[in-house]
């Protein structure tokens, strides 16, 4: 879809086009708010801003649309195929590294109560790696912080995806 096309589409047509991208309400309603766009750019920087920092309550609801890292997404609702082509870049995880994913994505889920979420595209899985053993040592409060930079990081690369 072009950014003209984009622009034209009514408004829930937007909003279905956007929920897969990040299911918070705000952030679709300041991202279809925003049109006309003149770029697609501009269009990305409101995608990119338009609802930080989210609240914990709309990265809870958001995060029930992501797989584990390293496990492929079931189904073929939109956010299970954006998932899949996003974690593509990991490739199939072997030995130690798919050994070492698991057993940190379960201890990020003791530690937080919640999966692992980064964003995987542009990112080998021993980045990946190094980013979840990082983010052990954060706060709470922090971690829930930096995974609510990762949802808007994710919904502005789905957004480019769509409109590029």
């Amino acid at each position: 879809m072009d950014l003209e096309d984009f622009n034209q589409l009514s408004g829930e047509e937007v909003r279905s086009l956007l929920r897969p991208c990040l299911d918070v309400d705000r952030w679709i309603d300041a991202v279809a708010q925003g049109r006309p766009y003149a770029d697609v750019d501009a269009c990305l920087s409101v995608a990119r801003t338009g609802a930080h920092p989210l609240s914990p309550e709309e990265i809870e609801s958001a995060m029930a649309h992501h797989p584990r890292i390293g496990e492929r997404a079931g189904g073929d609702s939109v956010e299970a195929r954006q998932s899949r082509q996003e974690q593509a870049g990991l490739g199939s995880l072997e030995g130690s590294v798919s050994e070492r994913l698991a057993e940190g994505n379960k201890a990020y889920e003791e530690r937080f109560d919640r999966v692992f979420l980064i964003r995987a595209a542009g990112r080998t899985p021993e980045e990946i790696l190094a980013e979840l053993e990082r983010r052990m040592q954060n706060s709470p409060e922090d971690e829930l912080t930096e995974t609510g930079e990762q949802l808007e990081q994710i919904a502005a690369l789905r957004l480019e995806g769509i409109l590029r």
